[in-house]
């Protein structure tokens, strides 16, 4: 089968026109080495997990630099943090080469740190995550990012787009979720994806967490992401976990951001920049790939997944993924993202804040709309002057619910 074109990519390619590296970081079988490669099939290509290509660049980091000075891949970084500063050097004595290297790395806050630390503006990182629902569609980006992060926005323009798939496949991807191998090999054999989970997961905990992290306790790691199953979509009360886990409050905030530094798990932070309100300011957490969280709770089949109580939640967390991933696309800078709520319970999903935002997002299983579900995104766009809202659910088409507020269907991201 054909390997599917990566939405990621156009950016990636851009980003090399600027910068002499540029580092794909996201979870472990999500896609990196097979981006990089086809990027930059020409380029030789190293994996640090291989034992000769570690011994290779280990043995004299800088004598191997020295002659390897531009279109070089090095695939899972992570395995030798001092990479990083070597580079550094090498990269130095051609300051206004751009285009040189490419790194991938996957499950370790290490290499965020010593990209960031050795290498300050001269590295570009993006993340990579499992397929977004257009990609595994072989569809291109939606449209609606494009209007999102135009220099001016009317209301107006969201009102001719399209979904970009189906109802039936939007909601196959929520419920399998996006990693590659199991949503291409599944096609023919089914069963294989829960297969994959599972060993996905002791994969995940044996070769990576013990590794990186010697002291922590895998049996309570374990059980820490199956708890977790249980609270996904929710405002994250630590000190409830600990002692669900019988650990200290300390360890269940370490355990939470190990969860969220690795890619499977997202800490969404409180949008807290309404002074006219008190906000809620416990991160609200979910599985960043809803494929992940079904499994965990053995949900196998859609009909299951629609009766079951995580299912409003679980769709809240796969549309904001899919938007977040879907305007990290763009070339659009400072980007963040967060959800608000207030003490006295006023929720909006998601905000956008950005330099066209802030924009608020709510979002909804149904196909039905009531006024009740736009009296918080009404509050929060008086209180802070944010230009439009969007309500996005499962109904046929866009439509402007008021002349602030457009109704976008899922698909359509």
């Amino acid at each position: 089968m054909k390997p599917k074109t990566r939405l990621l990519g156009q950016k990636i390619n851009r980003l090399l026109e600027f910068f002499p590296v540029v580092a794909v970081v996201g979870s472990r079988q999500c896609g990196k080495s097979t981006l990089v490669k086809a990027l930059r099939p020409e380029w030789q290509y190293y994996d640090l997990e291989r034992p000769d290509d570690f011994q290779l660049i280990t043995s004299d980091p800088i004598g191997f630099f020295r002659l390897r000075r531009e279109k070089i891949i090095i695939d899972e970084a992570q395995q030798y943090p001092q990479i990083f500063s070597v580079l550094r050097g090498i990269i130095d004595e051609d300051r206004g080469a751009a285009g040189r290297y490419l790194l991938t790395g996957s499950s370790s806050p290490e290499i965020v740190k010593g990209m960031s630390e050795s290498l300050a503006g001269r590295i570009a990182t993006v993340e990579l995550w499992p397929f977004k629902t257009a990609e595994l569609h072989d569809k291109p980006l939606p449209d609606v990012y494009a209007i999102m992060t135009g220099e001016t926005i009317d209301l107006h323009d969201f009102t001719d787009l399209k979904p970009a798939v189906d109802l039936g496949g939007l909601y196959r991807q929520w419920l399998l979720g996006g990693y590659p191998e199991p949503r291409i090999k599944g096609i023919l054999s089914p069963e294989f994806h829960g297969l994959w989970m599972d060993e996905y997961f002791a994969d995940y905990i044996r070769r990576d967490i013990q590794r990186l992290f010697p002291r922590l306790n895998p049996q309570v790691y374990r059980l820490l992401i199956h708890t977790l199953a249980f609270h996904s979509g929710s405002i994250i009360n630590q000190s409830s976990i600990a002692r669900s886990l019988e650990v200290s409050s300390v360890t269940a905030k370490s355990y939470l951001e190990i969860l969220h530094d690795t890619f499977i798990w997202r800490n969404l932070r409180s949008y807290d920049r309404n002074r006219l309100k008190r906000v809620q300011k416990s991160a609200r957490g979910f599985f960043r790939d809803q494929g992940i969280l079904h499994h965990l709770l053995k949900i196998t089949d859609l009909d299951s997944l629609l009766i079951h109580p995580v299912a409003g939640p679980s769709f809240e967390a796969f549309v904001t993924e899919e938007i977040i991933r879907g305007l990290q696309c763009t070339l659009s800078s400072g980007i963040e993202f967060f959800y608000y709520r207030t003490r006295d319970r006023s929720e909006v999903d998601l905000i956008i804040d950005a330099s066209f935002g802030p924009i608020p997002v709510e979002i909804k299983l149904g196909h039905k709309r009531s006024k009740r579900s736009l009296t918080a995104m009404t509050s929060f766009m008086a209180d802070t002057k944010a230009p439009f809202g969007i309500l996005v659910n499962n109904s046929e088409k866009v439509e402007l619910l008021t002349d602030r507020i457009v109704q976008i269907p899922a698909a359509c991201f």
